[in-house]
């Protein structure tokens, strides 16, 4: 009797999950609007920059979209911004990466601390990386995406990566987020 009423418990609202952002969610690009709405309703804390301990390809796909590629060991350690959010936040951001649209996955990553945080983590030792959760590209269309840009990769999206970027609400509507995927793959490189 005393296990079921222990049980209930452990699942009560203060869970969160921790959320690594590579690119528009960031602040200061198009899609931090969102992180802000979780932020203000209390749904996001912001924890940091980080850095994956291995390397991974950043790319950018159609419209200047970014993309991480579960490819552990190519590209660059990415640096990005770390999130905790709340199951209602979790699901807002699923909605957004089009998760149960096979748009984007969610899978666990490990990070290290970036630069900026040495002070207050002791990066020499092994224990300062951890694991949380990151939206890489979907298997569906990750090689395609990878050999479209020719393995070239880069470590951050920044303004230069973005330069270009089309919301979407101003890409074509006809067109679905994986119709743009196919038609990009399928294009010549620049």
């Amino acid at each position: 009797m005393g296990h079921e009423t222990m049980m209930p418990a452990k699942t009560t609202t203060t869970t969160t999950t921790l959320v690594f952002t590579y690119g528009t969610l960031k602040r200061g690009f198009s899609n931090h609007v969102l992180m802000q709405d979780l932020i203000r309703s209390g749904d996001a804390s912001f924890k940091g920059v980080y850095q994956t301990l291995d390397k991974y390809p950043l790319v950018c796909g159609p419209y200047r979209v970014p993309f991480l590629l579960n490819k552990p060991g190519s590209g660059h350690h990415v640096t990005g911004e770390l999130y905790a959010v709340s199951p209602r936040g979790l699901s807002r951001l699923d909605e957004l990466e089009g998760i149960s649209r096979g748009h984007y996955i969610r899978q666990q990553i490990r990070l290290a601390a970036a630069e900026e945080e040495e002070g207050d983590l002791e990066t020499e030792t092994s224990s300062s990386s951890c694991v949380v959760e990151a939206y890489y590209a979907h298997k569906s269309y990750e090689e395609e995406l990878w050999k479209r840009n020719r393995g070239r990769s880069f470590g951050a999206y920044t303004e230069n990566e973005a330069r270009g970027y089309v919301k979407r609400n101003d890409r074509p509507q006809h067109l679905s987020f994986l119709d743009h995927i196919r038609i990009f793959v399928s294009s010549p490189c620049d």
